[in-house]
């Protein structure tokens, strides 16, 4: 017989219990929670990455039991219930899709992304919130994902290059600023140019019409399988790596890069 939302919830209750609960989960609040949850997050969009369904399935599990987690300590200050959380995320769904829910005509992909910006606009002044073009993209996302956000909402208002080639010179601009800083000796300049340098990059990948962060991830994984690679073609020659040279590090990697061209 299939498990219920309820026993979850009671597993929570148990484990949060203050007389006979878990020591660990009893411990625990928003803020020491909030890494896993994120952890969590990252296992779901990898195993969907890979294609591995029954992976999905489990990680997906993982994630909602973040949910129900936070959910439960929210209740126990009286702040709110898992209940809640669901009655909020259900009103926002119908109320950011009248096309579906209401009467109002579906558009195109471009038509439909502009009637939910401009709902949760909407919502943000309901709340009696500043208003901005660059308001719900939110501190705690990774910097390469952040990057990409606030530069394709400041695009909708026209603040961007036209293409990736006009945008080209300025990733060189950054980078030549990033030279000047270092022969300077200045840290804080480097800091302030090396990020201006990957800001530009994130722009010039967006405009090539790229995910910022799959292109990232996938140069991870080409390092990571080239490295592993070299790794063992040494191990496999009797060479101890911490004896090479600038020169026999390039040999030997670009080696691994040919024996795992075609894996690629």
């Amino acid at each position: 017989m299939p498990h219920r939302i309820e026993e979850l919830l009671e597993i929570m209750r148990r484990l949060r219990d203050p007389e006979t609960g878990c020591p660990w989960d009893r411990k625990q609040d928003f803020s020491t929670i909030a890494p896993y949850t994120v952890e969590e997050a990252y296992e779901v969009a990898d195993a969907i990455e890979h294609g591995d369904l029954e992976e999905l399935k489990g990680e997906l599990g993982d994630l909602l039991f973040q949910v129900v987690f936070h959910a439960r300590m929210a209740e126990e200050q009286g702040a709110f219930a898992f209940e809640d959380v669901v009655d909020a995320i259900v009103e926002k769904m119908l109320r950011r899709h009248p096309h579906v829910f209401g009467d109002v005509e579906a558009g195109d992909d471009e038509a439909l992304r502009e009637a939910w910006e401009a709902e949760k606009e909407r919502e943000r002044r309901r709340r009696g919130e500043p208003s901005s073009v660059l308001d719900g993209v939110a501190r705690a996302l990774p910097a390469l994902v952040r990057a990409d956000k606030l530069q394709k909402r400041a695009a909708r208002v026209g603040f961007d290059w036209p293409d990736a080639e006009t945008c080209l010179p300025k990733v060189e601009e950054e980078l030549e600023e990033l030279k000047e800083a270092m022969a300077s000796g200045d840290r804080k300049g480097r800091v302030h140019e090396a990020g201006d340098l990957l800001f530009a990059v994130v722009n010039l990948v967006r405009l090539l019409g790229l995910d910022p962060e799959q292109v990232l991830r996938r140069a991870n994984d080409r390092f990571e399988l080239r490295f592993r690679t070299m790794e063992k073609q040494l191990a496999e020659a009797g060479t101890d790596p911490r004896g090479l040279d600038l020169d026999a590090w390039e040999e030997a990697w670009l080696r691994a890069k040919e024996e795992v061209k075609e894996i690629e």
